[in-house]
């Protein structure tokens, strides 16, 4: 089993930044994808941004591509997203996921799952 410890979000201004972070631990002896995920009151959780677990390949939600940065600079198996010029339609709880393929845009190729975070942008 892989446990996924988000930190980070919180409550922040339309325009502020907030950063996310989240690590792997228990069964981590491979390496995984890490991607985040959000899911707003009252609608289905989205794909956010990934990055492939041999950090060669990053990729973005069109709403959020200038405005986040996926890396993964505390080693392997660790994840940050930057959140830079939030939006009101940013507010949702994110999600850090691990999968075993290589760069997956699908949820349902996402084994592991944190807990989530509530970011909260106000107007």
């Amino acid at each position: 089993q892989v446990q996924l410890v988000e930190s980070g979000g919180g409550m922040v201004q339309a325009g502020g930044s907030l950063r996310l972070s989240c690590a792997a631990s228990g069964r981590t002896s491979r390496s995984y994808s890490m991607a985040w995920f959000r899911q707003a009151p009252g609608k289905e959780r989205e794909f956010v941004a990934v990055l492939s677990w041999d950090g060669e390949n990053i990729y973005y939600r069109d709403s959020v591509k200038g405005r986040f940065a996926i890396s993964g600079d505390n080693g392997p198996n660790t994840v940050s997203q930057q959140m830079n010029s939030l939006k009101p339609e940013d507010t949702a709880v994110y999600y850090c996921a691990a999968s075993g393929v290589w760069f997956s845009l699908k949820e349902s190729e996402y084994s592991y799952w944190g807990q989530g975070t509530q970011v909260t942008v106000s107007s």
